[in-house]
């Protein structure tokens, strides 16, 4: 009886010396994974941090904008005479967005360079010549910028903001929709004026764009989806205008100069009912570009006013 307490006693100890040796080695193994996996995550938090960091440069003054305005950082702003925002000054200046400065583009090892679609075929080729990525984003028309503004919040994860921008656009739209129905829609002519010349714009053009949400029809529709065209003043009477639009691309104070000086010394233009009634605007370049933009709520608001002017 007396050996059979001395084993059971032993038994016990051994069962209890096993049990304690079993602990402490799981009590060990769950604070070294604890550990590795610390160390694990860090490590991949710097990698995706890596991954994440966007060098993004900007070639136009509207994207800028737009980048702004979802609050995403640059490394490269366009060259321009117009102010950005604050975040931006002192960035480098990467050249003109036709006529980038591939140098200095290299030099900032961008992960993405953004342009327009309206330049696609003037610029792509530098871009690929150097292996460069480049985005062409479409803002040749209101609803082109608002896609392009979806891509951009849900490519660099801002796509909240995105949406707020969007939807604000949506109403704006409305609201000028709203103010147009039921006026007569005047037929218009829209000049974009580069220094020395200037092209007619399409209805596939932003400006076109603009004018037709702001309630006009533009007398030059445009084929095959061409923004601009080329026309004597002798073929622009025929379609007799109501209203006559003058853009400018760039030096706007010199294209208003040409303008009045075409105007003036070249008889045809007294026959156009546009100017025998004095309907004959200039269009504030920081307000109209050439593609869509921020300000293009504004542009509404102020064609809707020049264009109705008449209407009660």
């Amino acid at each position: 009886m007396l050996r059979n307490i001395r084993l059971l006693a032993i038994l016990i100890a051994s069962l209890i010396f096993i049990i304690g040796c079993s602990s402490d080695a799981s009590s060990d193994d769950p604070e070294q994974t604890e550990e590795a996996n610390r160390e694990a995550t860090q490590e991949q938090e710097e990698v995706n941090g890596e991954e994440e960091e966007h060098r993004i440069i900007s070639t136009t003054v509207a994207i800028t904008e737009i980048m702004d305005a979802l609050d995403l950082d640059l490394v490269g702003v366009p060259t321009t005479y117009k102010e950005l925002a604050p975040r931006y000054q002192g960035l480098p200046d990467v050249g003109r967005a036709d006529q980038p400065d591939m140098e200095i583009i290299k030099s900032l090892n961008p992960t993405d360079v953004l342009s327009v679609t309206t330049l696609r075929t003037d610029v792509e080729d530098y871009y690929k010549q150097t292996n460069t990525p480049i985005t062409f984003l479409d803002l040749e028309s209101v609803d082109g910028m608002l896609e392009s503004i979806l891509y951009l919040g849900e490519k660099y994860d801002r796509m909240e903001k995105a949406e707020e921008i969007v939807a604000k656009f949506e109403e704006q739209m409305k609201e000028i929709e709203e103010m147009t129905k039921d006026k007569e829609p005047p037929k218009v002519l829209i000049l974009l004026g580069v220094p020395g010349s200037y092209l007619v714009a399409t209805e596939n053009s932003y400006l076109g764009d603009l004018a037709r949400r702001a309630g006009a029809i533009n007398v030059f529709p445009g084929e095959d989806g061409v923004e601009y065209q080329s026309a004597n003043p002798e073929y622009l009477q025929q379609a007799n205008a109501d209203v006559i639009l003058r853009a400018a691309h760039g030096m706007p104070d010199e294209v208003v100069k040409m303008f009045d000086k075409e105007f003036k010394e070249n008889d045809i233009w007294k026959h156009f009912d546009a100017v025998k009634n004095g309907r004959v605007y200039d269009l504030e370049e920081t307000l109209f570009g050439t593609t869509a933009n921020l300000a293009a709520y504004d542009a509404l608001l102020h064609l809707v006013d020049i264009l109705h002017e008449d209407a009660e």
